[in-house]
């Protein structure tokens, strides 16, 4: 009798992200990063490897590909998340890395008149996103998976669920926002009892 076959190397490390219910964006990104390390040395199994690995292919991302802090660090948490979650092994400091250095450019601030022409180009449930985007300063893929259980309008406030880091927030509700979200909502209902009515009836 043939035992049950392993699951391959980058199924597992989905099979653990989808345990800890991190993000979908977060799992294509992290199979990416440990797919693109395997490649880089030459399709050996990172169980054959460990940190003098790690540290060169972390290095050749920042001196040779000159990809961004930011990029460099995604990559790490990847290949560390790869090391002690699914292999169970426990990489010591990685400290020969060439550090991708940090953009030193100023961030880019619409004034008011600028966000308004903006937001008056936008229309229906667009106009209504873009409003509640700037108004609560949550992300776009925040704004994206709001859901009607997420508002509360008497106290006048947004459970953002999932943020930075995948934990929760509370945002203010802006008081200009709460008559187009409350259309929203009703349209939304009205539709859904219709398809509901319509599925009944057939």
């Amino acid at each position: 009798m043939h035992s049950p076959e392993r699951p391959r190397l980058l199924d597992q490390v989905r099979d653990k992200i989808r345990l800890k219910h991190y993000r979908l964006r977060i799992e294509q990104a992290y199979v990416d990063w440990i797919r693109r390390y395997i490649l880089h040395h030459d399709k050996r199994h990172p169980s054959a490897m460990g940190a003098a690995e790690v540290e060169v292919f972390l290095t050749h991302l920042a001196t040779v590909r000159g990809v961004a802090a930011a990029t460099q660090n995604q990559a790490k948490s990847a290949l560390l998340f790869l090391y002690k979650e699914v292999l169970g092994i426990e990489l010591p400091w990685l400290e020969h890395v060439e550090k991708a250095k940090a953009p030193r450019r100023l961030p880019v601030v619409l004034t008011r008149e600028e966000v308004a022409a903006v937001l008056a180009r936008l229309h229906g449930a667009h106009a209504l996103v873009g409003h509640l985007l700037y108004g609560t300063g949550m992300r776009i893929m925040e704004g994206v998976r709001l859901r009607v259980k997420d508002i509360e309008f008497t106290r006048r406030l947004i459970i953002v669920r999932d943020g930075k880091r995948q934990k929760d927030r509370v945002a203010m509700l802006p008081d200009r926002a709460v008559p187009p979200l409350q259309t929203q909502l009703a349209r939304a209902r009205a539709l859904h009892e219709r398809d509901v009515a319509s599925g009944s009836a057939t």
